[in-house]
């Protein structure tokens, strides 16, 4: 007997909710739940595909109640009335699934390509799976081949070619195949379905714009990208992160997108095994709590690791293996907001500030920061400006989704023309600064040009004071940041850049002394990490704690490098 999720005769089979007019005027309830829609796929996956591992494989793929009801049913189940269709067609377009690891990802994404091949009834489908590479779209591809081969109705249907990683479906002329990570080679392409595995590998958002613009003529198109958390501010799959997360909580901010995200909140201690299951839907089910058991009883006994259970475990972003700024306590800190940064410095005219200046020539960031204890918020505020020569922000805007452009339409950096960095720009602004504020000193980068340090004291009208970038040198400034930001007694005012920098810092032990921290110089020639707002604020809260309260005694030794 034919399966109902593949019989077209048979009366269960779920109607296509509405693909006449005459439905629309029976059905005036438009965006809607189609059970017969869900069931189908339902019936797909428990009655044509097998779980393919351990102890579960050639056992029916019954879905769990989580999987069902929070992903399956509402994914393939929730329509809308097309009038450019004229009929009733899936609400969503693009779907995250974002989960920690071993919550059954793979033979959830299998089972839907499969689904999207076969079940979906759409001539010449075209099922495309991504990820990094070919070897890594290949993991769920393998999944999906083995769900055939134990399947008598599919494997009689469908054609494996592994050596090439496609499944051909002759009845209809559709196909599932694994493609490169190369996106100008992917710009062909009319996919029907995508399946995009580990979307934190992905290095920019090519790939992932190029199989989407390539949907446009498809009806009823589904891209399912299913991650974990990632470990970069900057990374394009932070940036869809964040979008995804915005829309779980206002669905109306994207209707034909769907989100489904699990995590510990960032404050949440990652080791309450209570508070597990908010990352891991499958704890209990089929991902076995002993496993994260041990593997959190070692994260606990040595602290190198916790950054790899938070993120693969516990599903929160973290930024390196070892950064310095945690950043939840570090939002704490936010203060007034929804002012331009020159409202704030004007909200602030005619207080007393200490200031720290690390200057920079090609592709870094020339950073100022002023901070000012009398804060409009009861608590010292930290007012930073940033300029960068256009050169450098094509290299980082490149690399951060154009992160930067953004940021300096808003006002928050200064792009000056050229491959250098303009210091007469430079010399306007902290005129400007001098103006407003009362500057009592500068704490400087020594190694920064003697003729632009002169420039810079004339311009301020106050002392320069030298600091090396060593341990002992940045140690008071940053032991400042950290106990101040503990204590959540200071004031960043969401400045999106210095935000960006403090999410770059990475700390390591220097040998022969674990109790010695720095942050960790970036690979500049490599990556996008900029850090300058950092030493800029140890600096100027060095200057204040030297001249302006009683020195303070710290304990470790910090330093940027």
């Amino acid at each position: 007997m034919t399966p109902r999720a593949l019989d077209d005769s048979s009366p269960d089979r779920p109607p296509v909710c509405g693909r006449t007019l005459d439905d629309l005027v029976c059905d005036e309830r438009g965006d809607h739940f189609c059970l017969p829609r869900a069931e189908h796929a339902r019936l797909f996956a428990e009655e044509l595909c097998c779980h393919t591992k351990d102890r579960w494989a050639r056992t029916p793929f019954v879905l769990s109640t989580w999987q069902r009801e929070d992903i399956v049913y509402p994914l393939f189940g929730r329509v809308v009335w097309s009038t450019e269709w004229q009929g009733y067609i899936r609400r969503y377009r693009i779907a995250w699934i974002e989960v920690a690891r071993k919550n059954g990802k793979s033979e959830l994404l299998a089972f839907a390509a499969l689904y999207l091949l076969v079940g979906d009834g759409v001539e010449g489908a075209e099922i495309y799976g991504a990820a990094k590479d070919k070897e890594q779209a290949a993991k769920v591809f393998d999944v999906a081949r083995r769900m055939v081969q134990l399947s008598p109705i599919l494997s009689k249907r469908l054609i494996i070619k592994d050596h090439i990683k496609r499944i051909i479906d002759p009845k209809t002329g559709s196909y599932y195949e694994v493609i490169a990570a190369d996106a100008s080679g992917n710009l062909g392409h009319n996919p029907s379905g995508v399946i995009f595995d580990e979307v934190l590998t992905q290095p920019d958002g090519r790939l992932w714009d190029a199989l989407r613009t390539g949907m446009g003529t498809r009806a009823e198109p589904l891209m399912i990208a299913a991650t974990t958390a990632g470990d970069s501010a900057s990374a394009f799959a932070r940036t869809e992160h964040d979008e995804f997360v915005r829309i779980a909580e206002d669905p109306d901010r994207a209707p034909h997108r769907f989100a489904y995200v699990r995590a510990l909140p960032q404050d949440a201690d990652p080791f309450d095994e209570e508070l597990w299951h908010l990352a891991n839907p499958a704890l209990g089910d089929f991902l076995s709590i002993q496993s994260l058991r041990e593997e959190a009883l070692e994260a606990k006994n040595d602290p190198s690791k916790e950054n790899s259970w938070r993120q693969y475990r516990c599903n929160q972003w973290v930024q390196q293996a070892h950064r310095w700024m945690p950043m939840h306590l570090y939002q704490r800190c936010t203060g007034t907001t929804g002012h331009t940064p020159g409202q704030l410095r004007e909200l602030h005219r005619g207080r007393t500030a200490w200031a720290g200046l690390d200057l920079a020539s090609k592709l870094d960031l020339t950073a100022w920061c002023t901070v000012i204890p009398d804060g409009i918020d009861g608590v010292p505020s930290l007012l930073w400006r940033f300029w960068l020569p256009e050169a450098g922000l094509a290299f980082l805007d490149e690399r951060t989704e154009g992160k930067f452009s953004r940021w300096a339409e808003q006002g928050w950096l200064h792009v000056t023309e050229g491959d250098v960095i303009d210091y007469e720009r430079v010399y306007s602004d902290l005129a400007e600064d001098a103006a407003l504020l009362r500057i009592v000193d500068v704490s400087y980068d020594e190694w920064s040009g003697e003729p632009v340090r002169a420039q810079v004291q004339k311009t301020i009208g106050a002392p320069l004071y030298p600091v090396a970038q060593t341990y002992r040198g940045m140690t008071p400034g940053m032991t400042e940041i950290m106990a101040r930001t503990k204590a959540a007694s200071w004031s960043h005012h969401r400045n999106p850049v210095a935000a960006y920098c403090f999410d770059s810092v990475e700390v390591i032990h220097p040998a022969g002394d674990p109790d010695l921290l720095r942050p960790a110089k970036p690979e500049r020639n490599k990556t996008a990490v900029r850090i300058d707002a950092v030493p800029t604020a140890a600096m100027a809260l060095l200057g204040w704690s030297l001249r302006g309260t009683k020195p303070k005694k710290s304990r470790g030794m910090l330093v940027m490098g």
